[in-house]
């Protein structure tokens, strides 16, 4: 399995992104050593495709799909392509507070920690759906270490599309997120132009 294993500030530095989208709560100390030169049209439009790559942990081929699929669908490209990446089963657990880092709550996933309607899935890519319900599997529930993450991750703001009960461990996608909700700074106008070349 593919990792990007490039160090998340050195990363995010790079992008000019905030850690704190990541869940990091660290920032770099050194400044982007760029010079002043103008970026070309497709060195943004890529940017901001590695942008939304990075801040959702998906990889090339993955992410094109998700790109297709949102082409396929009604609506915007872009608009379907974020709510996509925003559904995704990590993603959530991450905004729910389950995990500290989208890293992490990919793991939790990985290690079929998560329960949706019941059900144990652990792939990290699943879609979740408006009136699906998440939560941590018992075993999980027991473990010291999901108590100190809600402990960390407590003052975090939980979307106003997902419902949360982090002392029971459990929360509900009231319904799909709209652009408007979706609070990561990723122009994906610009990667719908990327893509459409």
């Amino acid at each position: 399995m593919a990792i990007n294993r490039t160090p998340v500030l050195k990363r995010c530095r790079s992008l000019d992104l905030d850690p704190t989208f990541l869940g990091y709560d660290k920032k770099s100390n050194r400044t982007s050593t760029r010079s002043g030169r103008k970026m070309s049209e497709y060195g943004l439009q890529l940017r901001e495709k590695q942008k939304a790559k990075f801040i959702y942990g998906v990889l090339e081929k993955p992410f094109r799909n998700y790109y297709e699929k949102a082409d396929r669908m009604k609506g915007m490209t872009g608009e379907n392509l974020m709510v996509m990446l925003e559904t995704r089963l990590d993603n959530i657990v991450f905004r729910m507070g389950f995990a500290r880092t989208r890293k992490e709550a990919r793991q939790v996933v990985g290690h079929k920690h998560v329960l949706v309607n019941g059900k144990c899935i652990n792939i990290p890519s699943y879609l979740c759906k408006a009136g699906d319900v998440i939560s941590l599997s018992d075993k999980a529930k027991e473990l010291q270490r999901y108590k100190d993450v809600i402990e960390v991750t407590g003052g975090r703001i939980i979307p106003e599309w997902i419902d949360v009960d982090q002392e029971a461990f459990k929360g509900t996608i009231k319904n799909l997120p709209t652009r408007e909700m979706i609070d990561v700074p990723v122009n994906e106008m610009l990667i719908v132009e990327l893509y459409s070349k």
